[in-house]
Formats: C-alpha cells, structure tokens, sequence
C-alpha cells in the first residue's frame, strides 16, 4: 500500500525547513480516508500511531457520515475534497501521503503540493477544519442555512483559507530559493485568476452554488489573489488572528446579507 517517495532537490530543501522529521510515502491506490486495514500498514512504517478523536457533541445531528467516521475512535487519513497530497501528525513522525492519482498530476504542481504541505505541517495548524472549529463548527452550521454537505464544503474552504493566510507568505518567498516552486505556486494562482470577479455574478445566476464560489475564492487565498465581495473580508490578519470565530461570523453576516437582498429582489 505504501511505498517511500524520493524527492527532489528543492522539495527536499522544503521538508528540510519546515517539517524536517516527516516521512513521504506513495499509496497504491487512491481513498479519500484509508481503509483500517491499510492504517495498519502504516503503523508498520511509523514509530507511534495515536488516532485522534473529536467530541460528538461538536457535531449536528445530520453531520455526513464521513465527517462522524472522523470524529470517531478509527485512524481516519484523508476526507472527501481534501486533494491530492494530505499529511497527518497522527503519527510520530508525521506522514505526507500522496494518493495514487498523483500519477496524472503534472510534475511541477506535484512538486508544489508536496512543498506546500511540508509548510502547512510546519505551521503547527491543525490537520482538518473540525478540530479547527471545534464546537464552533455547530455555530457554523446554524450560521449556513444548507444542507450538511454544503456546511462541510464551505468549513473546509474556510479552513483552507485560513490556512493560506499563514503560509503563502513562504511560497512567495520561494522566488529566489527555489524559482520552479514558485512558477509553480504563480501558475497555479494565474489559472484561478480568471473566474474569480464573475463569481458574485455567476452565484447570482445560479451557474455557481455559493459553497462552490466560497470554495474557489478560498483557493485563491493561498496565492495572494484579489477576491471580490464578500470573499474579500476572509482576506485579512483578523482571520489569522481569531480563527473559527472570525470565520463564523463571516458565515452570519454573509448569509443575512443574501437573506435581504433575496428579500430586496422579490418586493
């Protein structure tokens, strides 16, 4: 299931900086959380295992099963929309896994994912937006009037945007160490760029769900990209600062704002 990845040169500079005693390993096949048998496997390759375990009561009744499965007492790796490259501290040392579908990824972005999570193990941040929000995350969901699946979309977009705040600062900083790292982080940013003004607009139309939009501007973060309303205000230190509670809010004020312009347009 698992295999040792050799990495190149500046990935390896990276790891060396920010998050020296990971291992990196290939899997054999893609998940989204590995299956217990294959958690076994991994056990044989690490010192300690230590699954976590999140309280019950941090989640609503019609949280999604996978989010429920993670909260639980099994090793849980990987959730659904978490990439192609994750990392857990559930194990000493921590593990970065790349999935199996890594093999369709073009090499320079491959290269960039595995950096960038070197940098995210290094800022200490926790690995997944439920210990993020904590027993903020039913705030949350009384804050996004949607269904359980667009809660989780958009927590783990907030996450993933609060996380970007903390560590796009390196990638830019990349430009003179490693310069295919950050063409790399520059590409990948320049190929959000396009869509991001429409989104308001293509939300408006219906051509965009908002936890899609939320998603994608979130994305954006990481590269320093101008977002449009109301994106815009997850851009800042208060967010870096106050965590889940400056992104809860964000949510309330959001979604009273469409509320009364929902309201505005049908009078």
């Amino acid at each position: 299931m698992f295999d040792r990845r050799e990495l190149s040169e500046d990935v390896a500079a990276v790891r060396a900086e920010h998050a020296p005693d990971s291992i990196v390993l290939d899997t054999a096949a893609d998940f989204e959380t590995i299956p217990p048998a294959a958690a076994e496997d991994l056990g044989l390759l690490v010192d300690t295992l230590d699954p976590a375990t999140y309280p019950s009561e941090w989640l609503p009744p019609d949280a999604p099963s996978p989010l429920v499965a993670y909260a639980g007492a099994d090793f849980t790796v990987g959730m659904p929309g978490d990439g192609t490259v994750v990392w857990t501290r559930q194990t000493t040392p921590p593990t970065v896994l790349v999935k199996k579908r890594a093999e369709g990824t073009p090499d320079p972005f491959l290269e960039f994912l595995l950096a960038e999570a070197f940098v995210q193990v290094g800022t200490d941040a926790p690995e997944h937006f439920l210990p993020f929000f904590g027993e903020g995350y039913r705030e949350l969901d009384d804050a996004v009037p949607l269904g359980p699946a667009d809660v989780y979309q958009i927590a783990a977009a907030l996450y993933d945007a609060w996380l970007g705040l903390q560590t796009r600062e390196t990638f830019a900083a990349w430009e003179g160490d490693h310069p295919g790292l950050y063409d790399a982080w520059v590409d990948a940013g320049e190929r959000l760029e396009g869509r991001l003004s429409t989104l308001p607009r293509a939300v408006a139309r219906e051509q965009t769900s908002f936890p899609e939009a939320t998603e994608y501007a979130c994305s954006a973060i990481k590269h320093g990209l101008d977002l449009p309303t109301p994106f815009a205000a997850l851009d800042t230190q208060a967010f870096v600062e106050y965590g889940a509670e400056y992104g809860i809010r964000w949510a309330e004020k959001t979604f009273e704002k469409l509320e009364t312009s929902a309201e505005t347009d049908s009078a």
